[in-house]
This record gives structure tokens, sequence and C-alpha cells, in this order.
């Protein structure tokens, strides 16, 4: 008998005991469209993870912060200055290794316009260096450059989500707005618009906001604006960012927080860039042996790199990735247990059966493998339907919790839940084959 004859025998056998077999399948199923399913997600978190780092400056972007100072320094800790630009004029003259070097002056703001207004996520004094450094874009006008900075020019830059809430959403308006040349007040100054970020937007949001385009468009009527919609989007802080010249941020905003009027000079954060991922370590070590020496010998900053960032979210989506395996694997086991007992319950149901193939000639392998393939019929069925039922999981997912990680399902998922699918179904077919296949013929064909 033929491998593809034992499939045909086994198919019937299925379909014969089509109910039965449904609800033994179920496990699998569940099991299967489990294991795609955490698999999407997990891929869909990784990818969001890498496109993050490209947009927000890449792998050798590294930031300076504030930290306190080991114990055995506290009574040091009062004579370093903090960061301020002599830190940045030490870093760009006593490394090579460094390709950008940036430092940002942050301060709260309140943004007017006529009638509107709005709050910043980040309102920062920069050099021209942080286009570059934070690989931003410009959509409409220019970035300020080194005479504006010199001049402490009142100019800045914004990000996409500060002129829809400011001039309006060219996405519900269906008209270009650019908003270069308007005069807006930052903490009642007025500043002139020179440029603006294009805006940033993950894969699910930009289909988002094509559907939404495409339902104004099929709607009919007269078009009402609706005004600016606030949803928090995956590149929050990057459209909604506003920039300004460096010494106007600490002339015109920083005056009143130093004493005697004099502008504070400590810096929010330093950036920095290595110019060589290979040369990482041996960067930070000269990065921080300048910053000690400037700091006078004080240690209380730290270095903050994309690397720690993605070990750390690696670790956590690694733990997530085994969380779900696990109940995938209970529910593929659940399912085997199913197929086991079924099988069991159809051999007793045809000893008779099994009696006579012997008789007339079935060796004890070719009914073994005839209640294996069996028992893989039932396991391929149910890994071939858990394929579409995690593409209807996946779908519902994302309409009942919309997220910005869009799961992304890969050829490899697919290939891995089917197999796991035909593993299950060989394994639980063993000890039912096993057991059908010593049957004593004699004893068969007496059974009642």
């Amino acid at each position: 008998m033929t491998y593809f004859n034992l499939f045909i025998l086994g198919f019937r056998e299925v379909y014969t005991h089509w109910f039965r077999s449904v609800l033994t399948m179920l496990g699998v199923i569940l099991g299967v469209a489990s294991v795609v399913t955490m698999s999407a997600i997990v891929e869909g978190l990784e990818k969001s993870m890498r496109d993050n780092i490209i947009i927000y400056g890449g792998l050798n972007k590294v930031l300076i912060r504030d930290s306190d100072p080991p114990d055995y320094q506290e009574h040091i800790a009062d004579t370093s200055p903090g960061k301020t630009l002599n830190d940045v004029y030490a870093l760009k003259r006593g490394t090579t290794l460094l390709s950008h070097v940036s430092p940002e002056m942050g301060h709260r703001a309140r943004i007017t316009y006529q009638r509107r207004s709005c709050y910043p996520s980040e309102f920062i004094g920069a050099w021209p260096v942080v286009l570059e450094m934070n690989r931003h874009t410009l959509q409409y006008g220019r970035f300020f450059n080194e005479l504006d900075e010199r001049g402490a020019k009142s100019v800045c830059v914004i990000g996409a989500h500060i002129r829809n809430r400011l001039f309006g959403d060219p996405n519900l308006t269906d008209q270009e707005i650019n908003p270069v040349g308007k005069i807006i007040h930052i903490n009642r100054q007025p500043f002139t618009v020179i440029g603006m970020f294009t805006e940033y937007m993950t894969d699910a949001e930009r289909k988002r906001r094509e559907l939404e385009r495409q339902k104004r468009k099929d709607r009919t009527g007269p078009k009402r604006h609706t005004g600016y919609r606030s949803r928090r989007d995956g590149f929050h802080h990057k459209n909604n960012v506003v920039y300004i010249p460096i010494n106007t941020m600490w002339m015109r905003f920083k005056v009143s927080s130093g004493t005697d009027n004099t502008p504070e000079p400590n810096l929010t954060d330093i950036d920095i860039k290595v110019a060589d991922l290979n040369h990482m370590e041996k960067a930070l070590d000269q990065a921080r042996n300048i910053l000690l020496h400037t700091h006078k010998g004080v240690e209380d900053f730290e270095f903050s790199t994309y690397a720690s960032r993605i070990a750390s979210a690696e670790k956590r989506i690694k733990s997530a990735n085994l969380i779900g395996l696990i109940i995938s694997a209970l529910s593929l086991f659940v399912g085997g247990i199913g197929i086991m007992n079924i099988m069991l319950a159809s051999i007793n149901e045809r000893i008779r059966e099994i009696g006579t193939f012997k008789a007339l000639g079935a060796t004890n392998l070719s009914i073994f493998f005839q209640i294996m393939m069996e028992s893989s019929t039932l396991a391929i069925m149910g890994g071939l339907a858990g394929l579409p039922t995690s593409f209807g999981s996946i779908w519902l997912l994302t309409q009942l919790i919309p997220q910005q990680n869009v799961p992304i399902i890969t050829p490899a998922a697919l290939l891995i839940g089917l197999t796991f699918s035909i593993l299950t179904g060989m394994i639980a077919g063993l000890f039912p084959a096993y057991k059908a296949s010593q049957l004593n013929p004699i004893e068969a064909l007496r059974y009642e």
C-alpha cells in the first residue's frame, strides 16, 4: 500500500467523522494561530524599534545626561559646573572619534497664533548641527544657520503637529498649509517661522490617514472643518518640537534663571555621534576623560546609547515572545492530547476492521503507517485551518486595539506554525499507531 493510498484512507476516515474531527482539530488550530500571531506581533515590535532608532539618529548617537555622582565624590559634587558649552567645545577639540557634537538647551513654552495656542513637547535651543544629529527632514523653508545663531535671531523651526494646531491640519482641510513667514509668539515673544519639518508617521498611521482621506472623498454634502484632533502618534516628540538658535534661547529665556541677570549657562542635553560604531567604546572613554576634566573630576554625567536601549527592549520582547510560545505550546499540547484520545477511540471502534486488514496480509508496519497518516492528516488540516485563523485574529486585534506597531506576518512564521502542527500530529499518533499495529488478527476478528 503506497503512502498516497494511506493518505486517502486517513482523509476518508477524517471526513466520515467530520464533526468529531473538527472538535479534535480546535486545539491545533488555536495553537498554530497563537504561534503565527505572536510571531507577527514580535516582528512588528522589532521593525518599529529599528525604524525609531533610524529616525531618531541611528545607533551611533549617544546622549550625555545628568547623573548623581558616586558616593565617594559627594564632598566635591558642588564644584562641578554641570553641562555647559565648555563641554561641547572641549569634546569638539579633544577627540577625532566624534563626527558631531550637539548642545541642547530646553525650556517650557506656550506658543500662540491669533486665538490658537499649544504646548510643544520639546522647546529647544540648539546649533544647526541638530538637523543632521536627529535626522530631521524639512518640508517647508530652511533651518537656521550660523548667522542666525550668532545674531540671536528670533526665528524658529516647528514640527508638523505644531503647524496643525496653530494654522490648521491640511489632512482635514485638503489644502496645503505652509507656515513659513508667519509670526508666532513663544512665551509672549514674537518669532518668525522659517521652516517646518515633514510629518513623521508609522506605517499604521500612514494607512489610517489614507483610509480617513478616502472616507472624506466618499462623503457627500458640504465639507466641514472639524478642527485639529490630537492623537498620540508614534513620533509624538518629533512632530511636536520647536527649535530656535541656542543663543536666542540663552538670551531670551534664560536670563531670569541666572543670578544678577546673567543668563543661566547650563545645557539640558549634549548629544554626540560616534564616527565609527567599531570605535564606540574607545570614543566614549575619550569623551568621559574630557568631561571629567571640564567637570573638575566629578562624574555627574552618564552616557545613554541606543545600543543599550536596544538590548533592554530586545530582552522585554524576547520575554513576551517566550510567554506567547509557552501559551502556543500548551494549545498544541492540548490539541495533541485530543488527537491521541480520538485515535485511541477510533482504534477501539475499528478492531475488527484492523483484524480483517491483517488477515488479508497487511503488515504491522502498514497498519502503523495508516494510523500515523490519519493522525497527521488531522494535524495538517488543523494547521492549514490555523493559518487563516491567525490572519483573522491579527485583523481583529488591530481593529479592537489600534496600535503603532503593525503586526507583520512572515512566511517563516507560517512555515513554523505548520511544521509544529505536523509534529504534534506525528507525536500524538505514535502510541495509538503502535497499539493498532500490535493487535492479534485472530483476537481482533473475534472482537464484538
